[in-house]
């Protein structure tokens, strides 16, 4: 690419096209992101803002010492108490006296006049002077991890379900022996129980009814996650004030994020198939540049702009948030995420044959990718699995939490990679033959692949690129097949889930080499297909096996543990027989590849045979290896 050219070209997008909106539209756009923007601080600093103000109508006199009540909260309307109860009325107080309506307004207005009737007393309460009679009671609530060690001898346990520590051991065995020096269990409040409670003969206890478990007892951690949700080690406050943990900043801080990008990729792909259906494009393929350099100088104007939005919010989230990082890595995770945006939209747009097509891609992208970025961000001091969204990454990033390296390149090296795909793809179609005739969806896919091919050795690329996609389809896969199987015996299940396995897999590394033969890249003969075969089963393998040194060397610790588990005993294995099962999946998946291509050369029928058998070929390895040697 010329960057000179690029540049010119995105100029002309900017001036020209503008997203196939007019400039008065972009305009309008813009105001409304900004304001939006711009009252995010306003509604988070207020509280929000009240959708329901004056829904439910009171009638009552300013005698009444409910008066205030209603007067301070926005819901209620103020209404005199002689009007008509039921039409002009939802409920009438005299008094201190409440009459509903006979109708679920009524009782619905009642509740909410109970619910305001306790925050109006909490708020008179909170000016006493004396705040311990004010409020006589309070709760400290601490999250404390569960302890995995064995529970010592003398009874103790935790306590009560608020995730405060009693004193006293949980429930035993149903022996009825006694640990040694048991006490009773926890009250629902945090205090102590003051009976002798029934222990098991180790004197270990099962926790309350909040999911908690006594010291040496099974479950989950409950507490890690607590205070993960939560951003701190806990709260304190009235009974009334103890709410669940939400992680409500986290999802603020992604939602930020992620909402500017749907309205940049709908202008982006309208201008990309507007260049197909209005033949605005034809002029451009004519001129002395690349393909690559359009699609550059198309993209980098949207590209900027989405920088721009989420570099203004990062910006504005920093200086309002005391503590906060410096934003540059948030700024660097955002990049993938911007382009895996762009990509799908740009491939999306090259398959759509109208704007009513265009319209379904763009919303599935939009569900697909932003259920992908934002829902493992909410999350983000939860789980590191989180870390598969490089939002995980901004939000850390904006909170001021250190961000270690390989987080960032677990976060941010897929979203890269598969944005690389889609734009290798979509390039492919970028050409008179598919973007100004309706061409079926498989010569599309065909023509998409066949783009990158020039020479034998490509097909083993095409193959290596294929890998994010090939892992998608066979997660996809197990977790649709794996619920149907239950009740079915071991080897119908596990022979279903192989099979789809080897299915996608025998596809992704033929279908490119299918490709080649189509557009005439390779010559039709025996030879000219083993080599061909041979290249793409290398390419899956270097992959396949690129991504668990990946896994083993810089991935998550449990990641680690699960892969070295699985991949079986390893000590006292003498060299040649570690090298020999090394190289038996090379092996397989050159011989599979190579069937496949051997059967291409005669055309459609002859593709379908070949891949029938290399499918079986792969099957019948894999199904022995499974059952025979794991």
């Amino acid at each position: 690419m010329r960057p000179r050219k690029v540049l010119r070209i995105g100029r002309w997008e900017v001036t020209k096209n503008a997203g196939g909106i007019d400039r008065k539209t972009a305009v309008i756009v813009a105001a409304a992101l900004l304001v939006l923007g711009a009252a995010v601080p306003i509604v988070l600093a207020q509280g929000g803002v009240t959708l329901d103000e004056g829904f439910y109508r009171v009638g009552v006199e300013e005698e009444s010492p409910l008066y205030p009540v209603v007067e301070s909260d926005p819901t209620f309307a103020v209404r005199d108490s002689d009007a008509e109860l039921g039409s002009e009325i939802d409920l009438r107080i005299v008094g201190s006296q409440v009459v509903a309506s006979d109708s679920r307004k009524g009782e619905s207005a009642l509740a909410e006049l109970r619910n305001s009737v306790d925050s109006y007393n909490d708020r008179v309460m909170a000016d006493e002077p004396n705040q311990s009679a004010a409020f006589p009671v309070t709760v400290s609530l601490t999250y404390a991890e569960r302890n995995l060690s064995v529970g010592p001898a003398d009874g103790t346990g935790n306590g009560g379900t608020d995730g405060t520590t009693g004193d006293g051991t949980g429930d035993g065995d149903t022996d009825g022996t006694t640990g040694d020096n048991g006490t009773g269990d926890g009250d629902t409040d945090g205090t102590t129980g003051d009976g002798t409670g029934d222990g098991g003969t180790d004197g270990t206890g099962d926790g309350d009814t909040d999911g908690t478990t006594g010291d040496g007892g099974a479950g989950g951690d409950v507490g890690s996650i607590a205070r993960g949700l939560t951003g701190s080690d806990g709260m304190s406050g009235t009974p009334s004030e103890i709410s669940p943990p939400f992680p409500f900043q986290s999802l603020i801080l992604a939602f930020l994020f992620i909402i500017p990008l749907n309205f940049v990729i709908q202008a982006y792909g309208s201008t990309m198939l507007s260049e197909r259906l209005n033949r605005r494009g034809e002029l451009m393929l004519v001129t002395p540049v690349s393909r690559w350099d359009i699609i550059a100088g198309k993209t980098l104007p949207y590209f900027l702009g989405a920088m721009a939005f989420e570099g203004a919010i990062a910006g504005a989230v920093i200086a309002l948030e005391p503590g906060s990082g410096s934003g540059a890595y948030a700024m660097l995770a955002v990049v993938p995420l911007v382009l895996l945006f762009l990509s799908a939209t740009f491939l999306g747009a090259m398959f759509a044959r109208s704007f009513k097509e265009l319209t379904f891609v763009t919303v599935t992208i939009t569900v697909g990718l932003t259920a992908y970025a934002f829902v493992p961000a909410i999350f983000t001091d939860v789980t590191p699995i989180a870390l598969v969204s490089p939002l995980t990454v901004v939000v850390r990033d904006i909170q001021g939490v250190a961000i270690e390296p390989i987080e960032m390149a677990i976060s941010t090296v897929p979203p890269l990679f598969t944005a690389t795909l889609f734009f290798v793809l979509g390039a492919g179609l970028y050409r008179e033959e598919d973007m100004f005739t309706q061409r079926s969806i498989p010569l599309k896919v065909l023509d998409s692949l066949a783009g990158r091919i020039r020479r034998r050795r490509s097909v083993a690329l095409m193959v290596v690129l294929l890998m994010p996609l090939v892992i998608l389809a066979e997660l996809v896969a197990v977790a649709a097949i794996y619920p149907i199987s239950l009740g079915l015996p071991q080897p119908l299940w596990l022979g279903a889930i192989l099979l789809a396995i080897v299915t996608i897999e025998e596809l992704a590394k033929s279908l490119p080499a299918y490709a080649g033969f189509v557009h005439s890249r390779y010559d039709r003969t025996v030879r000219s297909a083993l080599v061909v075969g041979a290249l793409a089963g290398l390419g899956f393998f270097v992959a396949e096996k690129g991504l668990l040194a990946v896994q083993l060397l810089g991935g998550l610790p449990e990641v680690q543990q699960a892969a070295v588990v699985s991949a079986g005993p390893t000590a006292g294995i003498d060299p040649l027989v570690g090298l020999g099962l090394l190289l038996a999946p090379l092996a397989l998946h050159v011989v599979t590849a190579a069937t496949s291509a051997v059967g291409m050369r005669s055309g459609r029928q002859g593709y379908a045979v070949g891949l029938t058998a290399a499918i079986a070929i792969h099957f019948a390895y894999n199904y022995a290896v499974v059952m025979l040697v794991v």
